[in-house]
């Protein structure tokens, strides 16, 4: 659900409902990859946990330059920063265990949870944001219980695939919401 902030519309024509469109089918396909590849920490599945942090940053990156220039994001550049920090984490602590990926994927909801939550509430005037303030709810919550369930005696990969699919799903409305503004323009 990471940085599934909307920015605001105006000069971004039809990048970011194509883009949210990209990510939520992103975050379905990484899901149905994670839960074949199962809890077992392979080459493969390390490369999954890698690679959706990384595609976050990736995508606010675009989600930024689609902005009018001079108007930056300060949100999606401290998400783009964070997002790079948890790929780089995820990536460490895929080397010493689930639990380990847990933890650093649960901070990762955590903060950039909070961020999203922060962002949307300021933008709440423009209307529309309250898949990304319930998105960046979920998260932070989302966050601390895979921290709390890195501590069992089997802790699991399953539910990260769970959090990108809901994930995708709030990107899924945001493009539709964005897609029929853009429609009235």
């Amino acid at each position: 659900m990471a940085s599934a902030a909307v920015t605001p519309h105006t000069g971004t024509g039809s990048v970011l409902p194509r883009l949210y469109l990209i990510r939520f089918v992103f975050a379905a396909a990484w899901a149905v990859l994670l839960l074949v590849s199962g809890s077992d920490l392979t080459a493969g599945t390390k490369a999954l946990l890698f690679l959706y942090p990384a595609f976050d940053v990736a995508a606010a990156v675009i989600d930024a330059g689609s902005t009018r220039a001079g108007r930056p994001v300060k949100g999606l550049y401290a998400n783009m920063a964070i997002s790079a920090l948890a790929a780089v984490g995820v990536a460490v602590a895929s080397t010493s265990g689930t639990a380990d990926v847990l933890r650093v994927w649960g901070a990762w909801a955590v903060v950039s949870g909070l961020v999203q939550l922060l962002v949307a509430v300021a933008r709440r005037p423009m209307g529309g944001q309250w898949a990304m303030i319930a998105s960046g709810g979920i998260s932070v919550l989302a966050g601390a219980s895979f921290i709390q369930s890195a501590s069992k005696s089997d802790p699991s990969l399953k539910a990260l695939a769970g959090y990108a699919v809901l994930g995708g799903i709030f990107f899924l409305v945001s493009a539709i919401r964005l897609h029929r503004s853009t429609r009235k323009d």
